[in-house]
């Protein structure tokens, strides 16, 4: 058995809380911890598109991401001018999970960026930036809807993300930093309120792993997204 942070089982998700409306200048924000990660998610509307996009007729959503020096135990050099292959692969990821459940016609015209700064990192940064990122999105839409700028929320479902991996040969939910340090297989799985997936990242550290364990993974990571986008919900019917 593998000791676990907060005392938790096997397959339970770290510790979770949202606080919402914490960047008060923002359109929509929020304030993640799962666990020890925590993560500030800004959504910030703007009245254009990418040239790319002004004749289409929809607008377009897209997220940035970065991690404080200071959010790792050892400081860790601001990214400055151009930003790493890692940075861009989870930004990318943020923006894809995002724009998967949002109808782009409902906010033709206008641009919304989700920045996720990541204040303090013990693992599975990616997954509460995606978890985060949603409410931060869909508060912000509401927004626009108070304030007669949309008719309605483009948002079709809600989306979140999670780890689970094997660590000296058990089955986990929701890595923190050491398990996924020592994991022999990591996932992260994305996933939306309905169970449909829109993004599972796989890696065998060491030797393969087999398609029973693979689905067996899955089946643990959407049993937990189920309970994170339920958490969600309720802070939008609150």
């Amino acid at each position: 058995m593998v000791d676990r942070s907060e005392g938790r089982n096997a397959g339970q998700l770290r510790k979770l809380d949202i606080k919402m409306d914490v960047a008060p200048f923002a359109e929509g924000s929020c304030l993640i911890s799962t666990g020890q990660t925590r993560v500030l998610c800004t959504a910030s509307v703007q009245e254009e598109v990418p040239s790319w996009r002004e004749k289409s007729g929809k607008g377009w959503v897209t997220a940035e991401y970065s991690m404080l020096p200071r959010a790792t135990h050892t400081r860790t050099r601001r990214e400055r001018g151009r930003v790493s292959g890692r940075t861009q692969e989870i930004q990318r990821l943020i923006g894809r999970a995002l724009r998967s459940v949002v109808d782009m016609e409902v906010i033709a015209g206008k641009t919304v960026i989700v920045d996720c700064d990541v204040i303090q990192a013990d693992g599975g940064t990616r997954t509460a930036c995606v978890t985060g990122a949603t409410v931060a999105l869909g508060s912000a839409f509401d927004n626009l809807v108070r304030e007669g700028l949309i008719d309605r929320s483009p948002m079709s479902s809600l989306v979140a993300g999670v780890s689970v991996g094997i660590v000296r040969g058990q089955m986990l939910l929701d890595l923190d930093y050491s398990e996924d340090s020592a994991a022999q297989v990591d996932l992260n799985v994305i996933a939306t309120a309905k169970g449909e997936l829109v993004e599972v990242q796989g890696t065998a550290e060491g030797q393969p792993f087999s398609r029973d364990n693979f689905d067996e993974l899955l089946d643990m990571a959407l049993s937990g997204i189920e309970e994170l986008t339920a958490f969600q919900r309720q802070l939008f019917t609150e």
